[in-house]
């Protein structure tokens, strides 16, 4: 049955998602604006028709702009600032004071470690961090599914890609139409509101 793409006017046989956009598609009514009329049906069996791969992508999803994730990364640095002092305090203590340079240096490798494992772990597990959820924001597969392991992994490493180019990768999200940053680029990956 034909279908027609209510959001980019794409038609096609027997699809689910738009390749165009990736939009879902429901066979369009007879008579309606967006369908056209049916072949003559045949008196054989045809092979079902296979659209091409497009990555789905729910109509109903908002993806979060620049701002928004701008703010939920400053509340995720605070909490790690918050993690970084009481780490240092913890260490600083159970030298005495002496070898604060050792502290200081273990403090800075459990910080990148703290950070990784935080990032990677709440993008795998929850697809937010402590920022996104009080933003009401998450990070997404492309087809709205959770992200796996090895893409929260990949995502969290290619952030340091986005910050080596001068932030352009941070700022792509604020330029781009679908608002995905470089490192979401890198990762098949979105960030939606919820």
């Amino acid at each position: 049955m034909p279908v027609t793409c209510p959001r980019c006017g794409w038609q096609g046989e027997q699809a689910h998602y738009c390749a165009r956009c990736g939009a879902t598609l429901e066979a369009a009514a007879p008579g309606s604006v967006f369908s056209r009329p049916a072949a003559p049906s045949a008196p054989y069996a045809t092979a079902p028709v296979v659209a091409s791969y497009a990555p789905r992508v729910e109509a109903s999803a908002r993806p979060a702009g620049f701002w928004i994730r701008f703010v939920a990364y400053i509340i995720d640095g605070f909490f790690l600032l918050v993690v970084q002092a009481v780490l240092w305090g913890v260490g600083w203590m159970s030298v005495g004071g002496g070898g604060w340079r050792a502290v200081g240096a273990a403090t800075h490798l459990f910080n990148w470690l703290i950070g990784a494992v935080y990032f990677i772990a709440f993008h795998y597990r929850w697809g937010q961090t402590f920022g996104k959820m009080l933003m009401q924001i998450r990070v997404v597969r492309m087809d709205g599914g959770p992200l796996t392991l090895g893409q929260s992994t990949g995502r969290y490493f290619a952030t340091y890609l986005s910050a080596i180019i001068l932030s352009i990768g941070f700022i792509m999200a604020g330029l781009r139409r679908d608002k995905r940053a470089l490192h979401d680029l890198l990762a098949g990956t979105r960030v939606e509101r919820l």
